[in-house]
């Protein structure tokens, strides 16, 4: 897999972490004395108000922190839904840069294929246990009409490949959220940390996700760190792709580019790609990743059965295996969704207009004590929350 950059990339700190515990023998583990591998880590959580209404970024710090031992301090972060009111028709472009050289690159790429309508540095608070951080800027931007007339492109597709070549092609530079009326927010360092550095408890959204990392298999970076964006598309992660090289090399053949050194970065291009290229419903979308087994699709009634057959042969090198539960934020709603084994926790609950999802109960019982309704989703089955109405933030 090709790797573009490191934004500060400590590899010391990583093979020091639990990492190398997975997987070895006894003689070559080098956990330190108190440290320990959590195998049911990472944590997750979400809400919307489904009635539009915004809510504090606080409450996600409030739901993450109970799942503190979920992670290790190698990766926390934030996507907050309709957080953006002022500007909600420009693309809301967050960079990390490595150096000022990179920065100057890509605003001057930016300023040759977009209208910059403002830009500046995402104010953050310093905090002792934030350290090694890059450079964060923000720019809302709308593409220019002449070059997206030359492209021959809808204006999605046209602003995912801009960000794509920045990705790959400007060393030290980085999009890790380019939707509208949206934001991702992460770094290195423990989620609550993550979240009072980014300051969210200033930010009201109608939905929010957050993670916390406990890496096993990949390093602890910056541009690693959950959600990963593309579009308004975000996702959370919990758990390990097995079947990650066969779906990276199916994606990428269809202008995705895999740099991130994390496996979670594949199932958003995979959501985007089916969604927004090939037009799937998100409960199709669902039956493609996270596939029922032939066995099990045999008994189903007929529409089902052979719904569920054409998807797994349509798309044979997207299913989606290993342990894995995941939330999906995009514009107007969340979909939480677990592997066909439910080897990955997910709960969901629901009070009044407002609903809630996260690896553990607790996790929303610190922020709702008594939910109307609590209930496991089953393997497999995507559970969908969208806004009354859609059209209200779009």
């Amino acid at each position: 897999m090709t790797v573009k950059r490191d934004l500060h990339y400590n590899r010391k700190e990583f093979e020091t972490s639990a990492y190398l515990a997975y997987g070895m023998g006894e003689e070559k583990m080098l956990m330190r004395e108190g440290q320990f591998r959590n195998p049911s880590g990472c944590a997750i959580s979400g809400i919307i108000d489904r009635s539009g209404k915004r809510m504090s970024g606080q409450l996600m710090i409030d739901s993450i922190a109970v799942m503190h031992d979920r992670s290790n301090g190698l990766g926390g972060g934030f996507a907050g839904y309709g957080i953006y009111p002022h500007y909600k028709d420009f693309y809301a472009f967050h960079l990390f840069y490595d150096r000022e050289s990179a920065r100057s690159e890509t605003e001057a790429f930016l300023g040759r294929h977009f209208e910059i309508a403002y830009s500046s540095q995402i104010q953050t608070r310093k905090i002792p246990a934030i350290t090694d951080e890059p450079l964060i800027y923000r720019y809302f931007v709308s593409p220019l009409p002449r070059k997206l007339a030359d492209s021959h492109l809808d204006e999605r597709e046209y602003v995912a490949r801009c960000a794509n070549r920045v990705n790959v092609q400007i060393n030290g530079a980085y999009v890790f959220s380019c939707g509208k009326n949206m934001g991702i927010f992460k770094g290195v360092g423990f989620p609550e940390d993550i979240g009072r550095y980014y300051r969210l408890e200033e930010y009201e959204g109608y939905a929010w996700t957050c993670h916390g990392r406990y890496p096993t298999n990949t390093p602890g970076w910056w541009g690693g760190a959950h959600p990963f964006g593309l579009l308004d598309y975000s996702i959370v992660h919990n758990g390990e792709i097995s079947s990650y090289d066969a779906n990276r090399r199916y994606i990428e053949m269809f202008g995705y580019k895999c740099t991130l050194q994390t496996d979670t970065e594949v199932i958003t291009y995979i959501i985007d790609y089916l969604v927004r290229k090939r037009g799937l419903t998100l409960q199709e979308t669902a039956h493609v990743i996270a596939a029922s087994f032939w066995s099990t699709i045999q008994d189903k009634e007929e529409t089902a059965r052979e719904q569920e057959t054409l998807l797994r042969r349509m798309f044979p090198s997207l299913l989606v295996t290993g342990p894995f539960s995941i939330i999906l934020g995009y514009t107007g709603g969340l979909m939480s969704l677990g592997d066909r084994l439910k080897l990955r926790s997910m709960v969901c609950a629901e009070k009044g207009d407002v609903a809630y999802m996260a690896s553990e109960e607790s996790a929303i019982r610190a922020i709702q004590p008594n939910p109307d309704k609590v209930f496991s989703p089953a393997g497999g089955e995507p559970v969908i929350y969208e806004l009354y109405d859609k059209e209200s933030v779009q």
